[in-house]
């Protein structure tokens, strides 16, 4: 991917800010933090989900997406084992039921907003920001690209815009955050046909949860997922079904992110301060390969082009070779067709003659001629 001027001096100007504020960008990403007393949440309850994908739908329009590869109607998808992109910030997947091989189990795989999230405390610019609503929002404008969010995230969520050659930016769900705001429901939560989704503050949902454990034992897992995992997480699933068997990770423990990382991000500063020269050697060294790949790819342009000339030129003898004996062998066939026309033509007209000739009467001038013989015979005798 080519750099502009524009964008280099960007890099430069996020490098330097962040060197300035290194030290105490590490020092807040490592401490502990148990979450904003009144942020929001989304309780899933897996066993009311049916996999009709309208959450799908509903975040594809209101997040402005481009249309799927096949329609949301399409259910044959969740049998496959996807994964949230940049185009699908959810997506639904369907699992094998080991208790009731009848009745398939479907969960909702989005970013699961983290109180402490891995993407922030690895993103030395700070691209990403914890809210006191809830939502982990992301900032295109200082993100350098840098992708650790993408390595760090224990649930394998935030992607890159890798088609998008000018402004890649990583993507992800966004917990709806503008429409919290305005006051309304994110948009997977509000079209939910059987409550599958519902929208909260955190601690009313989590007592909710515990309250369906307790009045239906045999339906749920004793288990809040997101109530502890990673040191919480602003999504929180119930489940019929252990959570391993539906594809949730239950080896990461209840320690939040910050604590993981926090002896890579001691070394963060040093690095952060070294970043504008290390910028400016991969901005030579990439302005060098871009040369070397355009003298390259206009190379292989070029014999691209010969070839294709090539073989345009051998159709296009071969099309009229072929037109020509397609001509020759018509015009044969049609001189055969005039000849054998004038043959049945003429064969016609004889046997009408004939038959005409048949069908007259003798001429006059033959019976006289008779006669006279006659007479002249009488005469002699």
């Amino acid at each position: 991917m080519g750099i502009s001027r524009r964008k280099f001096l960007g890099w430069m100007g996020a490098a330097g800010m962040a060197a300035t504020v290194g030290k105490s960008a590490a020092a807040s990403s490592t401490g502990q933090f148990t979450g904003f007393p009144d942020s929001k949440a989304v309780l899933h309850d897996i066993t009311r989900c049916i996999g009709c994908r309208s959450c799908e739908d509903s975040c594809n329009k209101v997040n402005a997406l481009p249309g799927p590869d096949q329609p949301f109607s399409d259910l044959t998808v969740l049998e496959e084992n996807r994964r949230t992109t940049s185009k699908s910030f959810t997506v639904v997947n369907q699992y094998s039921n080991t208790s009731k091989p009848e009745k398939p189990v479907f969960r909702k795989i989005q970013c699961n907003h983290c109180l402490e999230p891995a993407c922030a405390s690895v993103c030395f610019v700070r691209a990403f920001t914890k809210t006191p609503v809830g939502p982990v929002t992301y900032d295109p404008d200082v993100c350098v690209g840098c992708r650790y969010c993408m390595i760090a995230c224990p649930f394998d969520i935030p992607t890159y815009e890798y088609d998008e050659p000018l402004t890649p930016r990583i993507m992800k769900c966004t917990m709806c955050a503008p429409r919290i705001e305005e006051g309304k429901l994110p948009g997977c939560v509000s079209v939910c046909p059987t409550e599958a989704l519902t929208f909260g503050s955190r601690k009313d949902l989590i007592k909710m949860a515990r309250e369906r454990i307790l009045n239906y034992p045999d339906r749920y897992v004793d288990h809040i997922y997101g109530e502890n995992e990673m040191g919480g997480t602003s999504w929180l699933y119930l489940s019929g079904v252990p959570f391993h068997e539906i594809g949730m990770r239950e080896d990461l423990g209840i320690k939040p992110a910050p604590e993981l990382t926090s002896g890579a991000l001691g070394i963060v500063p040093m690095v952060v301060g070294l970043w504008p020269v290390l910028l400016t050697g991969i901005y030579g060294m990439t302005k060098r390969k871009e040369k070397i790949a355009s003298n390259e790819k206009a190379a292989a342009v070029s014999d691209t082009l010969k070839r294709a000339n090539s073989e345009a030129a051998k159709k296009l003898a071969a099309a009229i070779e072929k037109e020509r004996l397609d001509k020759e062998k018509a015009l044969e066939a049609a001189e055969k067709r005039k000849e054998k026309a004038i043959r049945e033509a003429l064969e016609k007209a004889a046997a009408k003659k004939e038959e005409d000739a048949a069908d007259s009467p003798e001429p006059d001038n033959k019976k006289v001629h008779t006669t006279d013989d006659t007479m002249r015979s009488e005469e002699d005798s």
